[in-house]
């Protein structure tokens, strides 16, 4: 959607490099997952340094000198930290914010702890895996996925970073729920797409919606003669386009997946009525393909 409302040309024009910048934004997701996860290394590697340091204090007390390394020893976080292959996918993407600006660990680290969640989960020195992990799980969602000045950094260094978090935020709590003790070193390197037709769909759907968008316009148009063209929000143009791209040139996509998709961003990048508008246009048109048999569509239960 950003890609194509961003596209400034015509059918005709050549858009080799909207298209470029479509899959390194895709790729760049898991950029962000790869930064996301090394963040909690980073917090394991910060919390054996403040253990050494605290037990290491000059006038050290008693309870200094014995301090507590539960969060050191966190078995979840060890077994991120000691993950070779995610290690080497660090090293050749070339993830390594956190030691330029290691002030974010430093303000994630503080507000760990100084949480009631880290309260209660130091108050035994030993744990569970479970225990360890749900702690990880605990501390991902109520302190970093909210995090606001994370949030700013994120936004500074890469602007699609931003769309994209609450995708990656809900693929590593997923990742984190589901480890186990045994969990292999690939678990926690996931793939980007389910396969190469998730990608190819990416690029189609790019592709199949610039080059007609003089079909989809005029069929838009009809549809709403009675509305002042100035009127339709231009973000609402380009996901009408895609919806009926969609609906026309993709067969094995059922047409409710089509419309609740594009309600849903509108919900979230329009205006507060254009989820309403979209979901009556395609209402009107899938209606009529529907009557006139033209909706092209197969496999069962994609009407």
């Amino acid at each position: 959607m950003q890609t194509i409302y961003s596209f400034k040309g015509g059918e005709s024009d050549n858009f080799d490099k909207e298209q470029k910048f479509l899959i390194h934004s895709l790729d760049n997701i898991y950029n962000l997952y790869l930064l996301m996860i090394s963040l909690l290394i980073e917090l394991q590697k910060k919390a054996e340094d403040h253990a050494e340091k605290t037990s290491k204090k000059l006038l050290a007390t008693k309870e200094e000198k014995n301090f507590n390394k539960k969060l050191v020893n966190n078995e979840a976080l060890l077994m991120l930290k000691n993950n070779v292959l995610l290690q080497d996918e660090l090293e050749e993407r070339k993830i390594s914010n956190w030691e330029l600006d290691s002030e974010y660990v430093d303000i994630i680290f503080r507000q760990v702890l100084a949480s009631d969640l880290y309260e209660q989960y130091m108050q035994t020195k030993t744990s569970t895996f479970k225990e360890d992990k749900d702690f990880v799980v605990d501390v991902f969602t109520e302190i970093i996925a909210p995090n606001e000045k994370l949030y700013d950094y994120l936004e500074d260094k890469n602007l699609t970073w931003i769309d994209d978090l609450p995708v990656v935020n809900t693929a590593i709590l997923k990742l984190l729920r589901k480890v186990k003790k045994d969990s292999l070193s690939t678990y926690f390197i996931p793939k980007l797409y389910k396969d190469i037709a998730d990608k190819e769909y990416a690029i189609n759907l790019f592709k199949k919606t610039l080059l007609n968008q003089s079909k989809f316009s005029e069929v838009i148009q009809a549809k709403t003669q009675n509305w002042d063209a100035e009127r339709i929000a231009s973000i609402d143009t380009v996901l009408l386009q895609m919806a009926i791209c969609e609906i026309q040139k993709f067969p094995s996509i059922p047409v409710k997946v089509t419309i609740n998709e594009y309600l849903e961003i509108a919900k979230e990048y329009s205006t507060p009525k254009s989820s309403v508008f979209i979901n009556g246009i395609l209402d009107k048109l899938i209606k009529e393909y529907q009557e006139s048999n033209s909706l092209n569509k197969t496999g069962r239960g994609l009407m």
